[in-house]
């Protein structure tokens, strides 16, 4: 007769001969109470998976070394105007800011926020008035295109001029399709615009955001 209970030691332990009936999770069932009325009623667990992916770039320092600069590079040639997504705690940007300024690019750093219009400020003679702090006589004083005026003074074995805007996610669909069309207007530009934040740095052609077509942009040249 197989023995049901052995012995380790004087110790008890269970047969290995032994099942054990597990219920499957579907038919756990938990128990809810409503105020006052207290019922029970059945609800389905199911199985959730979580994967964790790492990268190389989790072992040698991925806030040091981008694999996609490349890329990068090619895709600010190609498409002269692009539109950049960059993370919530920022700091990202600046290694790609720095590969374009090792090619040689030098930059114009403008804000959405005040810009006023962007064809007038980067192409044409605009006005500014200074504030006046309710003493002085309301002056108004002409700049010279601000685009036009740092391609005159680029050093000459600059390779262009990049229009870095930040906040750019405050401009208007117009203003965006003309800073698409600004590398066309002006070819030794280069036109990059931030356009929000997302969970990694990422950009697109600054065309496509604006909705501006393929047919539209040679219309514009």
């Amino acid at each position: 007769m197989a023995a049901a209970i052995c012995s380790f030691q004087g110790t008890l332990l269970p047969s290995l001969n032994h099942t054990h009936k597990h219920l499957p999770l579907h038919s756990i069932k938990k128990s809810t109470t409503i105020g006052k009325n207290a019922h029970t009623r059945g609800s389905t667990h199911k199985k959730t998976l979580t994967k964790c992916s790492i990268g190389l770039g989790d072992f040698i320092g991925g806030d040091l070394v981008k694999f996609d600069l490349g890329q990068w590079l090619s895709d600010v040639e190609e498409h002269k105007a692009l539109a950049i997504y960059s993370l919530h705690e920022g700091g990202y940007e600046g290694r790609y800011l720095n590969r374009l300024r090792y090619q040689g690019y030098q930059f114009l750093s403008l804000s959405a926020r005040g810009l006023g219009d962007p064809e007038t400020t980067l192409t044409k003679f605009h006005p500014v008035c200074p504030a006046h702090v309710g003493k002085q006589p309301i002056a108004r004083w002409y700049f010279p295109p601000e685009v036009d005026y740092r391609l005159s003074l680029l050093p000459p074995n600059a390779k262009g001029l990049v229009v870095w805007i930040i906040e750019a996610k405050v401009l208007s669909k117009a203003e965006l399709q003309f800073l698409a069309i600004l590398p066309s207007l002006r070819p030794g530009v280069r036109v990059i615009a931030e356009c929000g934040n997302w969970r990694k740095f990422m950009w697109t052609p600054l065309k496509e955001i604006a909705g501006l077509s393929a047919t539209e942009e040679q219309v514009s040249k």
